[in-house]
């Protein structure tokens, strides 16, 4: 019986840990890279459906796959296919072939938040989050179509860790040192921009001092139009942090409140956001 009880442990998936000691939920992980989104409440599965046409189309844009080798390999498999029409186990064979071929891999992957109103999408190399928004951001502010009736805010995040002070400041100083390259001789004024979910372990002004420790005393903190923002998004026991420029001027990446404003300037109407491009 004994016996019978510990091979039942041993068959039981053990539970990981991250290193601040907050237990790992499935295998959906919600650290970065990715992006944080709000959403109308209740539509959350809607809006990741949304947004992976928006993200793959842009992706597509952004960073191109390299389509010129399958092209090669199906111009070969036809000629080959008109030259052994006959041959039945041949093509059986190239069935069987092409079968165990490589699935295209999927660049994005929705994070199970378990919240209402609040979605994770995680982005896959060569995707970069920062990118990825302020393009999709840039384009609706040109426009006024937003392509999607239920996503508000997104949030990029270039990496994440555990929301624990030596973690926050390890992290922000790997994201920063590239950065800092572009302004070797040159100051910034940056603003740090907190926002926190479903979390009370660390106050909000422990966790805006980690950070400013970060950036060189060169560089001085400007709370009205500051140069650089650092986002720092942390979601119950997940820290995610970027760096990026004209948040505000860009709405703090709100597309449905650019998409309304737009669309009032030139006179449609105002909802949800806007998906097409005629008048009412």
């Amino acid at each position: 019986m004994a016996d019978k009880r510990k091979r039942d442990d041993r068959d039981k998936p053990r539970r990981r840990f991250r290193p601040d000691g907050t237990p790992v939920w499935g295998s959906q992980a919600l650290n970065g890279p990715g992006v944080w989104v709000t959403c109308i409440k209740g539509k959350e599965k809607n809006t990741v459906g949304e947004l992976y046409d928006v993200f793959e189309s842009l992706a597509a844009e952004l960073w191109p796959l390299d389509t010129s080798e399958p092209a090669e390999t199906n111009n070969k498999e036809a000629s080959e296919d008109e030259d052994e029409d006959g041959d039945i186990e041949k093509q059986i064979a190239k069935e069987v072939a092409s079968m165990k071929r490589p699935k295209k891999e999927q660049r994005f992957a929705n994070g199970h938040t378990n919240t209402p109103c609040v979605v994770f999408i995680s982005c896959k190399p060569p995707v970069d989050p920062v990118q990825l928004v302020v393009k999709y951001v840039e384009n609706v502010m040109e426009t006024g179509v937003s392509q999607t009736r239920y996503t508000q805010r997104l949030t990029p995040v270039s990496a994440a860790c555990p929301t624990n002070l030596p973690e926050i400041r390890s992290l922000c100083t790997r994201l920063l040192t590239p950065f800092l390259e572009e302004y070797t001789d040159k100051s910034f004024t940056y603003k740090i921009e907190l926002r926190t979910r479903n979390h009370n372990s660390l106050s909000k002004e422990e966790i805006v001092q980690a950070v400013a420790k970060c950036v060189p005393g060169m560089h001085k903190v400007k709370l009205e139009n500051p140069e650089v923002y650092i986002l720092i998004e942390i979601f119950k026991s997940v820290c995610g942090v970027s760096i990026v420029k004209d948040y505000y001027r860009k709405h703090k990446f709100n597309v449905m409140e650019i998409s309304n404003a737009k669309n009032e300037e030139i006179g449609f109407s105002t909802g949800e956001g806007t998906r097409l491009t005629e008048k009412e």
